[in-house]
């Protein structure tokens, strides 16, 4: 029974050096890759008359670059990922300069250092399997996280900019025009995208396909809704200014009630948070307070199956409060 005791603090050493091995080999890998790329980027600038790209210019993303990775030797593991490319569009939605490798090695980096770190501090095998789980989850938490604050901080300002489009249309403005001065007069990340919009049709991309990628890149229903008007408005003629106007009121008038919604939601949206965080914040204090009290659950099998069915149950539980507080306007 003594040799896996003695074990365990080697396997521990070696995972944690194996670790951070790999995590400087694949940061050298990045920082070449990156620095070659970056020479590339300046060099199309230079010939489109843009200039060296400059560090946060949003106009480096009209250079399309469709690779999952910026690690050579991760290419083959990334290529065979199911969904690796909803994956990085997931994550250009959120606007972060990541690839799916750096996602899969966050991902597995997090599993590893959250398991290690319970193992170390448990010693019970179920426990470290959660808390791999949840680092595991962490990097996709977060890019769903930034995903969404950026479409919130969109939404926000994306009436305006539609004001301001069919005032330069309605002051006898091109569109492409106005689209110019609303990526210049905008505040971000609405300006970004009507920046990137605009270039797109200076390098002879159709306001079609522009307008429908950027549909894309923005997963809000306002956003469909203005690039369906503008497009069957281009079909069908019409009043584009009046038609925008009607727009930017609809948008305003649909973030009123989604604010006044949230308001009513507040508590129950609080009472799920509360629910799911009290038993777990009970059992630690309590395990704390009379340690050999808990460790029957951890030791015994009944014990261990009643954990498991309780986390199941809470999950659920959590997931249930959230549905129905989510309102869809």
């Amino acid at each position: 029974m003594s040799a896996p005791a003695n074990l365990a603090p080697a396997i521990l050493v070696f995972a944690a050096v194996a670790l951070g091995v790999l995590s400087l080999v694949f940061l050298w890998e990045w920082w070449v890759d990156r620095r070659r790329r970056k020479e590339i980027v300046d060099r199309l600038g230079g010939l489109t008359g843009e200039g060296p790209r400059k560090e946060g210019d949003p106009f480096g993303d009209l250079f399309r670059d469709e690779e999952l990775t910026d690690v050579r030797w991760l290419k083959p593991l990334v290529a065979r990922l199911p969904h690796a490319r909803d994956l990085q569009h997931l994550i250009d939605q959120a606007d972060l300069d990541w690839r799916v490798g750096s996602f899969v090695l966050y991902t597995v980096g997090g599993a590893v250092g959250f398991g290690l770190a319970a193992w170390v501090m448990t010693k019970l095998a179920i426990v470290a399997l959660a808390a791999a789980a949840f680092g595991a989850t962490l990097p996709y938490l977060y890019v769903k996280r930034k995903k969404a604050k950026r479409i919130e901080r969109f939404e926000e300002h994306f009436p305006e900019a539609i004001d301001l489009l069919g005032r330069a249309i309605r002051a006898g403005h091109a569109f492409s025009t106005g689209l110019g001065m609303v990526a210049e007069e905008s505040p971000e990340p609405v300006s970004a995208e009507f920046r990137r919009v605009f270039e797109e049709q200076r390098f002879g991309l159709s306001i079609e396909d522009s307008m429908l990628a950027l549909a894309d890149r923005i997963d809000l229903l306002d956003m469909r809704i203005f690039v369906t008007a503008l497009l069957i408005q281009r079909e069908v003629g019409g009043n584009l200014a009046e038609i925008l106007d009607k727009i930017a009121h609809t948008i305003r008038e649909r973030f009123t009630i989604q604010r006044q919604v949230r308001v009513y939601t507040a508590q129950g949206r609080f009472t799920g948070y509360l629910l799911a965080v009290l038993p777990i914040g009970v059992g630690a204090l309590i395990g704390i307070m009379n340690h050999e009290y808990m460790s029957i659950l951890f030791t015994e099998p009944t014990g261990r199956m009643m954990i498991s069915v309780a986390l199941l149950l809470q999950v659920v539980g959590f997931f249930a409060i959230r549905r129905i507080i989510d309102i869809e306007i």
